[in-house]
């Protein structure tokens, strides 16, 4: 169970999330008519067929997503949604009432999607990190997550294609296509913006000077490490490697040192986005480089 203090903290950074959400929408997304797949994109192409703002469309939208998520993913996710859903259409609303002709700021559909690309996933990346998200396609986001085990940003990407093919119709081929173009990487950017700057490496090392190397990483890096018992498949051969997980600066000094001590050292290394673990990185901890 959270501290007041600790859901006053999550509420601070989801409001910020959907400020930031809103502004992408306001400043980017409506004036260059993109449809790039969310709910916003599916709110800009109904305005072009019935006399509503797109903040109006947000509100009607988003009750129907939170039912949604009401039934599919549950009650946590859906109190945490149910704010930003709410505020993001006031926010949108409040705009449209100080800046009623906004123009688009670039006066270019690419620069405009880019614009709205990054600061919308940045928006929702903080939504997402503390369980909640601005309503809409979001929450189909996280029902395909839930149900069918998809990555955020692939999931974000395939059911935000449904908005974005249409708009080759409704618009022109230019605008579907930069349409289908963002919805695509929005997922993409999406995910690294949840993954990228958290992404660890994970080195399995086997050498004859194995021990200088667990030595190094245990006495220099202050880094845990993990001995697996392996066999070689050819000549049955028993050996020792070792499991390190390491950030991305750590990774260059240990490759170094590696090479320095064994050039002829086999070693493997993967990306690892996520580590659940308390005692991580603490020396003399478990490190868990089975790949938690």
């Amino acid at each position: 169970m959270k501290s007041t203090k600790e859901r006053i903290q999550d509420y601070i950074i989801i409001t910020i999330g959907t400020i930031i959400a809103s502004f992408a929408v306001f400043f980017f997304l409506t004036p260059s008519h993109l449809a790039v797949g969310s709910i916003s994109g599916l709110a800009v192409l109904i305005a072009k067929f019935v006399p509503m703002t797109v903040g109006t469309l947000l509100i009607i939208l988003n009750g129907i997503c939170l039912l949604l998520s009401a039934v599919f993913v549950g009650k946590e996710f859906t109190y945490r949604t149910l704010y930003p859903s709410i505020l993001l259409p006031i926010v949108i609303r409040i705009l449209e009432k100080i800046y009623p002709n906004m123009q688009s700021l670039m006066d270019d559909q690419f620069l405009d999607m880019l614009g709205y690309l990054f600061l919308y996933a940045l928006g929702a990346s903080l939504l997402f990190m503390n369980n909640a998200s601005s309503g809409g396609l979001d929450v189909i986001t996280k029902i395909m997550n839930k149900y069918f085990h998809m990555e955020l940003g692939t999931a974000m990407s395939v059911c935000g294609m449904a908005v974005a093919i249409p708009s080759i119709f409704i618009y022109d081929i230019k605008t579907g296509l930069l349409s289908i173009l963002g919805t695509y990487f929005q997922g993409i950017i999406l995910d690294h913006f949840l993954f990228g700057f958290s992404i660890k490496k994970k080195v399995c090392v086997v050498s004859d000077h194995i021990e200088e190397i667990r030595d190094y990483v245990i006495n220099v890096m202050y880094s845990g490490a993990t001995f697996y018992e392996a066999t070689g498949a050819f000549d049955y051969h028993h050996y020792k490697e070792l499991n390190i997980i390491v950030n991305r600066q750590e990774y260059v000094t240990l490759i170094n040192l590696i090479d320095k001590v064994d050039p002829d050292a086999f070693v493997s290394v993967y990306n690892v986005s996520e580590i659940m673990s308390h005692t991580w990185g603490r020396k003399g901890g478990s490190q868990n480089a089975s790949g938690k």
